[in-house]
């Protein structure tokens, strides 16, 4: 962990504590909460004990803490109080923000004991719903402000995937108890975000349905394929980035006339949804705007 070097700009702690730019620097000025390093131009440096420290005083804070008190703690006063007070009601937020730490500092262990944590206080689903679809999703918006990088994002998302095979392989095992459709999960070619559409495959698999999936980058010539051996299904597919918008409508009408037969339908979310026109649609194509929409309908 020595070897990671993270430096923050002002910018990226406001983005990655929710806490202003204009707030922080009050803080520090007012209660020197903060002891930022200064380039020679004057502009603000952070390094990761000060991320760490501000996102526990924002627990704190948000908690009715007063940034007046907070400041006056000793430096172990903080996270002690920060344990004590986590109940139900924190700790969604406090593992967001332990996640986001692992992340930063590609901590695996702390990783794997915040996990585990909230495992033993939840279920696989309600962690995933509760702690991991919010945190991608904070995560997408710091990727797109530059407050983390790919590699960051990788590596948090491979170790989110790791969590969701070892849940997925104990429903796959299982015999399908409904058999009146098949589900075939894809990606589109070049679309290769494909955590949301993993989590899909395990809870259709726990609603008693054969899936098969294919995974990332699929040509629509493999998907016609599929209708040689299996009826009435139901192709999913998640649209992170990719087709864009330019192309997304041109490419479900080619789905739509090219591989749904009678008997099958076509299900698909994700953000390039967004730009589909209803006109566009036909009877067999369903979108949804959100993971829960979509396994309500199971």
């Amino acid at each position: 962990m020595n070897n990671v070097k993270n430096i923050f700009s002002i910018k990226d702690l406001e983005n990655l504590s929710g806490i202003k730019a204009h707030t922080i620097r009050i803080w520090e000025k007012r209660y020197n909460v903060l002891e930022p390093n200064r380039t020679d131009t004057n502009i603000r440096l952070y390094d990761l004990a000060s991320l760490q420290k501000l996102l526990n005083i924002t627990l704190l804070h948000n908690h009715g803490y007063k940034i007046s008190k907070i400041s006056k703690y000793p430096p172990e006063k903080i996270p002690q109080l920060v344990r004590e007070i986590i109940s139900e009601k924190s700790a969604k937020s406090h593992a967001i923000s332990a996640f986001k730490m692992a992340m930063m500092n590609f901590d695996q262990a702390q990783f794997f004991a915040t996990y585990n944590s909230l495992l033993a206080e939840k279920s696989f689903r309600e962690v995933f719903y509760d702690v991991f679809i919010p945190l991608m999703t904070e995560l997408g918006l710091l990727w797109q402000s530059d407050t983390i990088t790919p590699a960051h994002e990788h590596f948090i998302s491979y170790l989110i995937k790791q969590k969701l095979l070892i849940n997925t392989e104990k429903v796959q095992v299982l015999e399908p108890t409904k058999t009146d459709k098949i589900f075939v999960l894809y990606l589109p070619m070049n679309e290769i975000h494909e955590l949301g559409l993993m989590y899909l495959n395990y809870e259709i698999l726990l609603h008693g349905y054969k899936t098969i999936y294919l995974g990332e980058s699929v040509p629509t010539e493999n998907l016609k394929d599929l209708n040689k051996y299996f009826d009435s299904i139901v192709f999913i597919s998640y649209m992170t980035v990719q087709p864009d918008k330019d192309s997304v409508n041109e490419y479900v009408k080619e789905i739509q006339d090219a591989v749904l037969k009678d008997d099958s339908e076509m299900w698909i979310i994700g953000r390039m949804t967004e730009e589909i026109k209803n006109s566009n649609l036909n009877s067999s194509t369903k979108v949804f705007k959100t993971i829960t929409d979509l396994v309500s309908e199971l």
